[in-house]
């Protein structure tokens, strides 16, 4: 992917042809399903994603909803964990007032295609999302397990997840997707177990752990999930430069 010295000037006409023309009807909201195309660039997008939304409401002058959907994995990206960190971007991005995301890496068929042909369960999350924070209604459970915080004792790191009160469920035969970190930033695969809602994580070969990492590259596919069938959010406990670091076993 190449940046392009007319890329400012493509964006502003996309918005004056595409967006300006119908700032002057109402909308109930925004769906937004985008960002491939910016993952070679991840550490700017939470900053200009965010400030699009705001934007977008300036333009209509109101604080409408803005849903999204979190890309999906793909081996194809550059480097092993590029889309990780567009990901990461994007859900750093909810910090921004009245918007929401939905994952769907459990809906992929094929980590090679780029734009998964599964549009229909994407679609009924983001309505669950709509139908429940927009429309009151009652009994959907539609907010997916994210990362909280974490705990180290005698050599093992506890993972707290929100989103995650009923327990959690593994749709394979071990739990994969975790990787363990000492102070010397090199990531080994680590073993998982769930208790309860928490989920405890050890490499013996590494006796002070530090950091922890789940589904942090480009082709994961869940196997971890909420007792209600939602997948657990990718996370990184760590904010190292040299996120690459991920080892052997």
């Amino acid at each position: 992917m190449k940046v392009i010295p007319w890329g400012p000037i493509r964006v502003a006409a996309c918005y004056n042809a595409m967006i300006y023309p119908i700032t002057n009807y109402y909308i109930a909201g925004v769906i937004w399903y985008q960002g491939e195309a910016n993952v070679e660039n991840a550490s700017t997008y939470e900053n200009l994603f965010s400030t699009m939304i705001k934007a977008w409401r300036k333009a209509w002058q109101k604080d409408f909803p803005f849903y999204f959907v979190q890309i999906a994995s793909f081996a194809g990206y550059g480097n092993n964990i590029s889309g990780a960190l567009l990901k990461e971007a994007q859900t750093k991005t909810l910090v921004t007032p009245n918007t929401g995301m939905v994952i769907i890496d459990d809906h992929i068929a094929d980590i090679n295609n780029i734009h998964p042909i599964d549009k229909k369960d994407v679609g009924y999350r983001l309505a669950n999302l709509a139908l429940t924070e927009n429309y009151s209604k009652k009994d959907i459970v539609y907010k997916f397990p994210m990362y909280k915080s974490m705990q180290v004792e005698k050599g093992k790191i506890t993972i707290d997840l929100i989103n995650a009160d009923n327990g959690l469920i593994n749709k394979g035969d071990t739990i994969k997707g975790f990787y363990i970190a000492g102070a010397n930033k090199v990531f080994l695969a680590a073993v998982a177990k769930i208790k309860g809602s928490t989920i405890i994580v050890f490499n013996k070969n590494i006796v002070d752990p530090v950091a922890v990492r789940f589904d942090f590259t480009n082709f994961s596919v869940p196997s971890l999930f909420s007792k209600e069938g939602l997948p657990i959010n990718l996370f990184r406990t760590d904010n190292w430069n040299d996120i690459d670091t991920v080892s052997g076993k």
